[in-house]
């Protein structure tokens, strides 16, 4: 079983900016694709970020494109979401997965993991 270490969330006002890592346990991350996933209370999954292996190829939703920056740092073994210009509706936990197989959108599109399972993940909060 793939592990991560999910942390960096916090209460942040509208605006503001927050830098969640994802620690990669007992595995090199960097054979992987690796996804950020968010879930807000209520709601189903929703990946938000992914990046492939070799860094090269990243995917955004809609909703956070030009305000989030997926990147990874392969001497650490950890994938890192830099979060700007946060709103209200990025409340939610964030998740770390990753997959083998598929590609960035392929792993993003995805609403139950092919492979794996939902970690712990870290809360993020953003409100006034």
């Amino acid at each position: 079983q793939l592990l991560f270490v999910e942390s960096g969330g916090d209460l942040v006002q509208p605006g503001g900016s927050l830098r969640l890592s994802c620690v990669a346990s007992g595995f090199t991350s960097s054979y992987y694709t690796v996804g950020w996933f968010r879930q807000a209370p209520g709601k189903e999954h929703e990946g938000v970020s992914c990046i492939d292996g070799s860094g090269g190829s990243t995917y955004y939703a809609d909703s956070v494109k030009d305000r989030f920056t997926v990147f990874r740092d392969v001497a650490t073994n950890t994938v890192y979401l830099q979060m700007n210009n946060l709103k209200p509706e990025d409340t939610g936990v964030y998740s770390c997965a990753a997959d083998a197989i598929l590609d960035v959108r392929a792993m993003c599109g995805q609403k139950t993991l092919r492979f794996g399972s939902w970690g712990q993940g870290t809360q993020v909060t953003v409100s006034s």
